[in-house]
């Protein structure tokens, strides 16, 4: 009769051994099953400037001919700046301006877009990225494409070759080729725009300014960029040009639309100028935003 108490000890003794040792194999396979991914950094940018403010005075009387002549009142208007409907200002503000001068009337406009994550797995940056992916992709353009307008010299060289060797029998693909660079499909002479392409023309030739104006990527702003360019008629009468330059700088993206309306019929827009100031403008405010 004194063993079984004994025995019962032992069995208890075991049990709660074994009980310890399920507790210590459970807490480590739950701290094993635990995710140990770590949370994607968040982007650079915690805030955005106020739009409004973001360009100069001086600045925009570059940008806007015509404002700085206009009466006090008038004038602090236009350079004031009308913002953007927000309900966010933490993720998403704007501001244009427009000025009607001697020769044409001009507008400028811009629009910061704070990108936020929120999948641990996926960074602001990387979030910024697709937003701002999403919108090359709209303009037409690619990633993979060189910056920069179309290689003019290999055009001359092909076209020199051709001339050259206008004795010889030439390869059909060859001359089909020729056939469509002196292709003109479009009424301007510049293609499509929003496919990033020209098909005719060069600097300073007697062609119209949309021939060496394509829509490209840009190499030299913020961590991605890209420039598109709208060249368009307004019915029958004045051409309407519209630039727009877009960047990523980590996780915010900045568009600029810079555009002109001539007075008169027989103006046309120096698309040229357009894109420089648009450009111009774009990296100072990359350059404010790195502050």
């Amino acid at each position: 009769m004194a063993y079984v108490p004994g025995v019962a000890l032992l069995a208890a003794l075991a049990v709660g051994c074994s009980a310890g040792a399920d507790s210590d194999a459970n807490g480590t396979d739950s701290k094993a099953g635990t995710p140990t991914v770590t949370p994607a950094p968040p982007g650079k940018y915690l805030t955005l400037p106020a739009p409004c403010r973001a360009v100069p005075r001086s600045t925009l009387k570059d940008l806007l001919p015509g404002a700085a002549e206009l009466p006090g009142d008038q004038q602090d208007k236009v350079f004031r700046g009308s913002a953007a409907v927000t309900y966010d200002t933490d993720r998403k503000v704007g501001c244009s301006w427009k000025a009607d001068g001697p020769n044409a009337t001009r507008s400028l406009s811009i629009d910061l877009e704070r990108v936020v994550s929120y999948d641990p797995a996926v960074s602001d940056d990387d979030r910024a990225d697709t937003v701002y992916a999403k919108k090359e992709k709209a303009a037409g353009l690619s990633a993979s494409a060189p910056p920069g307008p179309p290689d003019e010299k290999d055009k001359k060289d092909k076209k020199g070759e051709a001339s050259e060797g206008s004795g010889k029998a030439k390869d059909p693909a060859d001359g089909d080729a020729d056939a469509t660079d002196s292709a003109d499909p479009s009424p301007s002479g510049g293609g499509d725009a929003s496919s990033g392409e020209s098909t005719g023309g060069t600097p300073g030739s007697s062609s119209s300014p949309e021939e060496a104006l394509p829509s490209r990527i840009l190499d030299d702003l913020g961590d991605a960029a890209f420039l598109q360019d709208l060249p368009k008629k307004a019915g029958s009468t004045a051409q309407h040009h519209t630039v727009s330059v877009v960047f990523r700088t980590s996780n915010v993206v900045v568009t600029v639309r810079y555009a002109e309306q001539p007075a008169l019929v027989t103006q046309v827009p120096d698309g040229r100028e357009l894109q420089e100031k648009a450009q111009a403008l774009a990296r100072k405010l990359a350059e404010t935003l790195s502050e």
